[in-house]
């Protein structure tokens, strides 16, 4: 997968299949089960890091984890967020981080929040040959703002109008997060390049979820994820099994040893 083939999914009909990933092991087992994409998200700062919000999560933690994730997958996209202000500054700001992130990771794209707001920083990334990804709607390094990771934008004038100006600006895709699904499908319909949808319903031309949330691993369940399995339980249940079995001596047996 890369840029181009991305794009032609949407004049092809396919949907594209996007989730987050931040290490080697998630990010080749994704892989190798057929994923389109994977997105470095600055969510490892709630994830990874045990972070209330994305906000404190720095370029060089990026491109530390992008790295990683670039270099343990052989067919998806690699896509990586620009953290909080690393790009609201100046667009010049915004291509030096970004190019950054696309020479020491390795990644295909990068990603940043906005749509009209940020047209002439997406512009002057696409210029500049840094394929960029947009995302409109709810933006949580906007959280301060919007008051709650939650916020269910509803602007459809504005959401479209977002959409529209990253896409004339040089956006190869764009994600659409908590909107109405009416909306969304109002967006998917109007602009050419494909639409990613989190919590956005499902007329997208794309979805992606936060990994651990669709395999049951944090807890967060909010009303847009599905759990595709339970994996909290079965490690929970296999760290107890563990646990029982070093203590009454059951492992290591014998054929556990040399």
């Amino acid at each position: 997968m890369n840029v181009p083939e991305f794009q032609r999914a949407k004049q092809r009909g396919k949907k594209l299949t996007v989730l987050t990933a931040y290490d080697c092991l998630w990010a080749s087992l994704l892989d190798e089960a057929g994923i389109d994409a994977l997105l470095v998200g600055d969510s490892l700062g709630m994830v990874v890091q045990g972070k209330t919000t994305t906000m404190p999560v720095t370029l060089e933690q990026m491109i530390y984890h992008g790295e990683i994730v670039a270099r343990s997958v052989k067919n998806a996209l690699v896509i990586v967020d620009l953290p909080f202000m690393t790009y609201q500054v100046s667009s010049r700001q915004a291509v030096k981080n970004a190019g950054r992130i696309l020479k020491e990771t390795g990644c295909h794209a990068v990603k940043l929040e906005g749509g009209a707001q940020q047209s002439k920083t997406i512009e002057r990334l696409a210029a500049s040959d840094l394929p960029v990804m947009a995302h409109v709607g709810m933006r949580p390094q906007s959280v301060r703002k919007l008051g709650k990771m939650s916020a269910v934008q509803r602007d459809e004038d504005q959401l479209v109008a977002d959409a529209v100006a990253a896409e004339q600006a040089g956006a190869f895709s764009v994600v659409l997060e908590l909107i109405p699904a009416t909306i969304a499908q109002k967006i998917s319909e109007t602009v050419s390049i494909p639409t990613i949808g989190i919590g956005a319903g499902p007329h997208c031309d794309g979805q992606v979820l936060v990994t651990p949330d669709m395999f049951g691993m944090t807890g967060f369940k909010p009303r847009f994820v599905k759990q595709f399995a339970d994996l909290k339980s079965t490690i929970f249940d296999g760290t107890q099994k563990y646990i029982a079995e070093v203590q009454n001596g059951e492992f290591p047996a014998e054929k556990h040893s040399h």
